[in-house]
């Protein structure tokens, strides 16, 4: 499919692309599969349970949600697709 001056599999190479990193993001966080018995960030305890759901977890449930919101949150299009560079 033609996507005007992109080459023929552009889309599908950022779509590739945005898979990758988050398959990366994931297993970076996953560490070793030690889970910390205190988060890294404010020292608080993780609970036992989370610790078994969450293998490898490093963060308390506060500063994971943190976390995530400051991933979503950051609005930056490192692809530089066409919507990005129209803004």
């Amino acid at each position: 499919m033609a996507g005007g001056w992109s080459r023929d599999g552009a889309v599908q190479d950022q779509i590739d692309a945005s898979v990758e990193d988050a398959v990366q993001d994931a297993r970076s966080r996953l560490g070793g599969g030690d889970s910390l018995s205190h988060c890294e960030e404010c020292d608080a305890p993780i609970p036992e349970a989370r610790r078994q759901a969450v293998p490898g977890v490093r963060l308390c449930i506060e500063c994971q949600g943190k976390e995530e919101r400051r991933r979503q949150s950051s609005g930056i299009n490192r692809r530089a697709s066409k919507d990005s560079q129209l803004r």
